[in-house]
């Protein structure tokens, strides 16, 4: 499990597909050191398996489902990426829960700069919009945020001084696709409503 906050910024030393649609990624970053193969390490809140390293950097194995489902495979050698560890069993509860299981990638629309903070708004797409809530929490490319604003077909949310240096954000700009994960608990309770209510009907309404 992961909390959304960004422990490292790491730069993409290369991507190259190894399969049909599945890539290896290589990332340099300062947590080298402290990884190794097998670990798990969230790049763009995605959960990714350390599968080798070097001195200073480490290497993933993007399956045909993780590139079709995240915005890894549009990164290119430069680009920077929002690293954090798994949360240790002992380590403090800054954010919120982030599986590292994205679930849609989402554009871009517009980023305001307004005094030293960002306004940034993100498309939502349909199948999703009953996740978002005002104040409520959403992973944006890994990073733990506050929902500031609910439109028809968007959300706001805006960004601190600290968290504009400390991420990738300040490398986005309108037309960038960002990868988008949902508050687990509430599509845990979807999903308990649904069952309780096909239960229901069926008690209720029997077939014959």
């Amino acid at each position: 499990m992961f909390t959304g906050i960004i422990e490292a910024v790491g730069e993409v030393v290369g991507i190259s597909e190894s399969s049909a649609g599945a890539y290896r990624l290589e990332v340099s970053t300062p947590l080298a050191a402290e990884l190794r193969v097998g670990d798990s390490l969230a790049n763009n809140g995605v959960c990714l398996t350390v599968v080798a390293k070097k001195a200073e950097a480490v290497e993933f194995d993007l399956l045909a489902e993780t590139a079709l489902r995240t915005n890894l495979k549009e990164l290119e050698a430069g680009s920077l990426v929002n690293l954090e560890r798994p949360m240790p069993a002992s380590g403090r509860f800054d954010g919120h829960i982030v599986q590292g299981h994205v679930d849609a990638i989402a554009t871009i629309l517009a980023i305001e700069g307004i005094g030293q903070e960002h306004r940034i708004e993100i498309a939502l797409p349909e199948a999703f919009r009953q996740y978002i809530v005002f104040k409520g929490s959403v992973a944006v490319n890994g990073i733990s945020l506050t929902v500031a604003e609910v439109c028809k077909c968007s959300f706001v949310v805006w960004i601190i001084p600290h968290t504009w240096r400390a991420t990738n954000m300040r490398r986005l700009a309108p037309g960038t696709r960002v990868n988008l994960e949902f508050d687990v608990v509430a599509k845990y309770v979807e999903r308990m409503l649904q069952t309780t209510g096909s239960i229901v009907a069926r008690t209720e309404y029997p077939h014959n």
